[in-house]
């Protein structure tokens, strides 16, 4: 899973890129970059660590997230040049978009606008992502113009409908409806494929505040939601600098240092818990003697496509997996114990994974 972070300069984007990567990719915080920062992350979860203290294994493996931290917008924007241009190739094949929105007061670090307004920041950054699909659109239909011109009467059926649905999506963007909101169905992505909308993707809206406000994280998180939330779009509160100071200290101390000013989650866990839900992901587990893994899957995944992600041939001679849930396993122990109290059953192809599940897949070679 790719996450791209975008934000406007002196966003705190870099800290907060720097906080959840746990200094695997540190970059300067106030560094004019060119090109984009990589970071991988483990996901934090509690269920893999459990079941590593019962398993002993050789091998632990989290699931990872690879955040992307793209250069911060400058004074281009506002002016339809934000952070599409040069990286929109880039910014296209994210799974997701994370827009570190500023809310801390810093007088070190001066807004380039002269003053803090996270709303008017967020609509901003939403502007330039719609100018970023307009200009595809047009584009797109210029040449269907042209192409029109020389079609047989016959041959224009297919391309007028494309023709039909750019000009009702262009509407809508006009009108401040990102793609992901707008009613486009399946028959209709696929007439669009290959494009590189960047309004089309889930987008996380993570507003950066200052370690005064952690205390109404919870408060503050329920009022952004209430305002932007909506289809494929969700909100979350960080405070970057206070991560990153977390991730100078051991595990005891961050946890002491986070319950002195009222937080009970890392802002990261948060964040990476919301962009799963965004992205309509759930964890399955695995276990052995050999290794403990968390796997990544859609939600609603078959047995099947989540036997996949484990290896291709597990998926194409998937014969059944046996199946006990994640509260079970612990509660028993053992996958033995949890056969003898009969908590863990067999399921066939039709069988959808569910969040928490530990897998044991039967295949043909």
């Amino acid at each position: 899973m790719q996450l791209g972070i975008i934000g406007l300069a002196r966003s705190g984007k870099t800290t907060i890129f720097n906080a959840v990567t746990r200094g695997t990719a540190q970059v300067g915080t106030y560094s004019a970059a060119t090109q984009p920062n990589v970071g991988v992350v483990h996901v934090p979860d509690e269920r893999v660590d459990r079941l590593t203290e019962i398993y002993k294994p050789k091998k632990t493996t989290h699931a990872t997230i690879q955040y992307v931290d793209f250069p911060a917008a400058g004074e281009s924007f506002g002016k339809g040049e934000g952070p599409a241009g040069k990286f929109i190739n880039e910014l296209a094949r994210m799974d997701a978009l994370i827009h570190v929105v500023r809310m801390f007061e810093d007088d070190a670090v001066p807004h380039p606008e002269g003053t803090v307004d996270p709303h008017r920041d967020v609509a901003t950054m939403d502007m330039e992502l719609a100018f970023a699909d307009l200009a595809i659109i047009e584009r797109r239909l210029q040449r269907i113009g042209i192409e029109m011109r020389s079609l047989k009467p016959g041959e224009r059926e297919a391309i007028q409908r494309l023709k039909n649905l750019l000009e009702r999506m262009k509407a809508e963007l006009e009108n401040e409806v990102p793609l992901r909101a707008q009613e486009i169905n399946a028959d209709e992505w696929k007439m669009l494929e290959g494009s590189q909308f960047l309004t089309a993707l889930p987008l996380l809206l993570v507003f950066n505040v200052g370690e005064d406000d952690l205390p109404r994280r919870t408060e503050l998180e329920t009022e952004l939601r209430d305002r932007y939330a909506g289809i494929a779009r969700d909100v979350a509160v960080f405070s970057g600098r206070f991560e990153m100071e977390l991730n100078e200290l051991s595990d005891e101390e961050a946890e002491e240092f986070r319950a002195s000013v009222g937080v009970t989650e890392s802002g990261m866990a948060g964040a990476i818990r919301a962009s799963y839900a965004l992205l309509g992901l759930i964890s399955f587990l695995t276990v052995g003697p050999d290794e403990v893994r968390a796997w990544t899957v859609r939600k609603g995944a078959p047995a099947p496509e989540a036997a996949g992600k484990i290896h291709s041939d597990l998926q194409r001679g998937f014969i059944r997996a046996e199946v006990v849930r994640y509260d079970d396993l612990v509660a028993c122990g053992s996958e033995a114990e949890a056969k003898k109290r009969g908590l863990m059953r067999t399921e066939g192809k039709t069988y959808v994974v569910q969040d928490g599940d530990v897998l044991h897949v039967l295949f043909n070679v």
